[in-house]
């Protein structure tokens, strides 16, 4: 599979709260993007793989509707915040296993128009073990055990989490297509209003409407299209059926899901030292502490160890990996279909050494990551992508 399929063209929708369009907008604005960076129209497109988590149009009727592809084959699915990875993976399938020549991979959400509460409550799936249940809640009980097992103090370890943050916002004021345009400081995190203990509201990312498309193609013909696509190296997904926080061997300082779908993708990508191998990553930062979770579960930070990484600088813009170089979900908010695409197209643009903003171009960047992470059940997808076979 490695070196098999290539990202051909990409495109990505301004995100924020877009209550000047509809879904359609968002929709057409990725879409024509992609459409001239392939230099492709809509009469090249094969099949559509759509990922939309909250059902804007009745199945992929938004898509049908509004770019008029007819007659071809138009998937959406629905697999929590992994919904835009799942339709890029389905969309690689589909080229690789020779039924496709060039498809699309569209991710989109309208979530401002529909009243989605981030912050919540009784939104989980069983009306037993997840009754009034809020991600925040959920999300904070990992901060609380990770400083008790690592033997952070409460300051030592919100202090930790927080410069992520800062981090973060930091890039998001280089991203032009980002919600957020605001420089934090560390104070201004660990002084904002409490969400959820140790979960202050700088630790959490906002909700947005969103679009991001890919256009992908074999390997074979990807330098017809372009002189420089980006090749897929691997991807990972993994679930964890039913409510994993609730087994008995849950440690709450790691998800199976993340570990099995990293380590899926490593090894399809031949990669031994993801700490070494990989040069920027874009992960699922919905909260602070998931961000942290992930350096060690992904194998960039040793157990126990995020922070040292974190003190020294080692995932900022010039560090050893920079991560969420464009400022993550916690910049441009998740609309949850949208956001597996758009980190990949920030991958994308990177290691083509053509981001929208050239401050915050990583030198020599030459293969990236880019993840997703939701549910409960928890499931997790992973991307890997570099600029040269081989």
């Amino acid at each position: 599979m490695k070196d098999s399929v290539a990202i051909i063209g990409m495109g990505c929708s301004k995100f924020g709260e877009r209550w000047d369009c509809g879904i359609s907008d968002l929709i057409l604005e990725s879409v024509y993007e992609a459409y001239e960076d392939a230099g492709v129209g809509p009469q090249d497109i094969e099949a559509v793989y759509y990922g939309n988590g909250f059902a804007n149009g009745v199945g992929a009727t938004a898509v049908s509707d509004t770019l008029k592809l007819n007659g071809i084959p138009i998937i959406r699915n629905e697999n929590y915040c992994t919904s835009g990875h799942i339709a890029l993976i389905e969309a690689i399938l589909a080229v690789a296993s020779g039924k496709h020549k060039v498809v699309m991979a569209l991710g989109a959400e309208k979530l401002k128009d529909t009243g989605y509460p981030g912050l919540g409550v009784g939104r989980g799936m069983s009306p037993v073990l997840e009754a009034r249940r809020t991600a925040p809640g959920s999300f904070a009980l990992i901060g609380t055990r990770y400083f008790h097992e690592y033997g952070l103090t409460y300051d030592e370890g919100r202090s930790t989490i927080g410069k992520i943050a800062v981090k973060n916002h930091k890039n998001g004021m280089l991203s032009p297509k980002a919600h957020f345009h605001k420089e934090i400081s560390l104070d201004d995190v660990l002084n904002a209003p409490m969400i959820a203990t140790p979960l202050g509201l700088y630790d959490c990312c906002g909700n947005s409407d969103g679009s991001a498309c890919a256009i992908i193609t074999t390997a074979e013909i990807a330098r017809n299209f372009r002189d420089d696509p980006i090749y897929v190296k691997g991807f990972g997904t993994a679930m964890d059926g039913g409510s994993p926080l609730y087994k008995p061997n849950f440690s709450w300082t790691s998800f199976g899901s993340l570990v099995n779908s990293s380590k899926t993708a490593y090894e399809m990508a031949g990669i031994k030292n993801p700490r070494e191998e990989i040069d920027l990553a874009e992960v699922h930062d919905c909260f602070s502490v998931t961000e942290m979770l992930i350096y060690e579960d992904f194998g960039f930070s040793k157990r126990g160890k995020a922070r040292e990484d974190i003190e020294n600088g080692f995932f900022e813009l010039d560090g050893g990996l920079p991560v969420n170089t464009d400022g993550g979900l916690k910049c441009f908010g998740h609309p949850v279909g949208a956001s597996g695409i758009r980190m990949t197209y920030e991958i994308y643009k990177q290691l083509q050494h053509k981001v929208d903003n050239p401050k915050r171009q990583v030198k020599n960047a030459a293969r990236g990551l880019s993840h997703t992470f939701g549910g409960p059940p928890q499931i997790s997808a992973a991307l890997i992508l570099g600029n040269e076979k081989g």
